[in-house]
This record gives structure tokens, sequence and C-alpha cells, in this order.
């Protein structure tokens, strides 16, 4: 593989033209989403607001910046105001870091199974874009992660299997930053789990039906600890309705590697005001493959968070 600085380069350019680019030719800095020790009522603030935040599925990658980069996130957060989805492994000696699958194989220039490798193998590994060209940048550390995203955004946290639930909160804890984060759990002992260890952070769980969201009470969580994930297939204006008069927040995925995604469905067939329509249906949050393009549909259609709102500004990184 060979490092292609170009890419990187045409990267850049795409920001330029991206949801919040300024015409007087001044730099304003990143966008900074400042949950001020309450990230519950954060997001509420957005509903009320009647604006839906972006999550950047695996940090936003684009051509030249990988999955799961730290410069990736850096490069969405100076385009748009948005949180970012980061997957979390560990290695066999610890290290907690920023990896999504169970091989190093795609998404860097190592080889072999996560779950095989320690932190001196990884580190010295270089990360490689989606295209599988290698980039410059290297495979960052959840402290790593972390110290890039305090002040300056929510990071939505999905655990791999080699990921340990109590290191990680142990983690975020230290970096003080419980308001800051949002857990994934993908089922229902996940979830009292991840409650237990952490009752003072959001947890995001599946939610189908109303019914869902009982099961969960009556496990022991309460409702506004949870952020319902509801779904990537079909959006569903009625839930959503039933959740917010619970008062929990709406997360629905656009995202995913199938041609029929709804992402790669938009993208095909040139429909952006499909995000819009998303969002005017009740969500609160679109979790996405095309972060730059949902916020620029948004934007223009007056959804997107702007400077001043909700504890949302601008200035330098």
């Amino acid at each position: 593989m060979t490092t292609k600085p170009f890419l990187a380069a045409l990267a850049a350019c795409s920001l330029a033209s991206g949801a919040g680019a300024q015409d007087d030719g001044q730099d304003p800095g990143q966008w900074r989403l400042e949950p001020a020790g309450d990230l519950s009522a954060f997001l509420d603030c957005f509903e009320a607001e009647e604006k839906a935040l972006i999550s950047a599925h695996r940090g936003g990658p684009t051509p030249g910046l990988p999955e799961n980069g730290i410069e990736t996130m850096d490069a969405v957060l100076t385009a748009i105001p948005a949180i970012m989805e980061i997957d979390v492994a560990q290695s066999t000696d610890g290290v907690l870091y920023l990896m999504h699958d169970r091989t190093l194989d795609r998404t860097t220039t190592g080889t072999g199974r996560v779950s095989d490798r320690d932190w001196a193998y990884v580190e010295q590994l270089k990360l490689v874009d989606e295209a599988g060209w290698q980039t410059t940048y290297s495979v960052p550390t959840l402290l790593a992660a972390l110290e890039w995203a305090k002040d300056r955004t929510v990071l939505q946290i999905d655990f791999k299997r080699t990921a340990d639930f109590a290191d990680v909160i142990n983690l975020i804890r230290a970096q003080d930053m419980a308001d800051q984060v949002i857990l994934i759990a993908y089922t229902l002992e996940q979830a009292q789990r991840l409650h237990e260890l952490a009752p003072e952070m959001l947890l995001s769980y599946s939610i189908a039906s109303v019914g869902d969201l009982a099961e969960v009470e009556q496990a022991g969580i309460p409702a506004d600890r949870i952020v319902a994930f509801t779904g990537t297939r079909l959006p569903k204006p009625d839930l959503y309705r039933a959740l917010d008069a619970q008062d929990v927040e709406v997360i629905f995925g656009t995202l995913g590697r199938s041609p029929n995604s709804i992402d790669n469905v938009i993208d095909r067939f040139g429909t952006d005001e499909r995000y819009v329509e998303i969002s005017g249906g009740g969500v609160d949050v679109i979790a996405t493959d095309r972060p730059r393009e949902a916020a620029a549909a948004l934007a223009e259609a007056e959804r997107l968070p702007t400077e001043g709102v909700c504890g949302v500004s601008r200035g330098e990184s």
C-alpha cells in the first residue's frame, strides 16, 4: 500500500464546501458541543429547538481520513457540529484503543486478530482508509480520543468484544467526561450491566416499540438514562411521538454497508432532502456515514444546530 497525500488534500477541499463554511474567507474555528454537565438536558434542548444532531458513524471517514481516527473526527468537527460514534477494542495487555473489526487487516497496516495482539504491536501500525490506501495516522488510544473530545463534542461508545466495560467507564470517569458520552448496549443484559457500572451515563439501546422501553424500565434502568436507537430501515414517527411523550430522545441510523442502506440510496438518487424528512418525523440524532451531506441538507432546512443554540459554539480548537 502507498500513502496518497492528494487524498488528504481532496478531503480538505470537501470540508471547505461543507455545512457551516463561511463565505468571507475567515476561519471561524471548530464547532463545539458542550453539554455543560447534563447531557440529557442538552439533548432535550435540541428537540425543543426543533434541531437534529448528526452522529458521525466511526468518526466520519472520507478519502484519506480513516475510520476511528482522531484526525478524521477533527476534520468533521471543523466542517459541521456533530457527535462522534467510535468503536473501542482492548489489547491483550489492557490498552483501550479505537478499532471496529475483530482483525486488524482491513483498517491498519497490521494483520491478525485484535484479541491476539498487544499494544506494542498495534501502536506501530498506520491506519488505512476505506479505499485501502495507507495514511500517516496511527491507531488512537481511547484515552487520546477522550482527551481530544473533552469540551468539544459527545462520543458514542460502541464496545467491541475485547473491551472491558469497567475499564472503559473508569477511563471516562478519570477524564471527568461522564456527561460527554453515550454508551451503546445491544442487549438488555448489557444495558443492565452498563447502568450498574455507570448510572450517571446515558445509554443507547435499541427500542422498536413502547413495550421495549417498558421492559428496560422494569429492568431497573430509568427512561431518562435511555437514548432510543430505533433502527436503520424504516422511520417510525408514531413510535417517536410516544417516546417524546416520555422524554426519551430518538436516534435513527441511515448508515450501513449494504447498497440498500438509506445513506447509499440517498447518495445514489441524489435525494439529500430525505435527511430533513427523517428529522421532521421526530428523529433527534441521525447516525450516518454521510455526516457532511446530511448536515448540509439539515442546514438548508434550518434544522441543524447553529452557534449559540443549546451549548453549540464555534471557536479555536
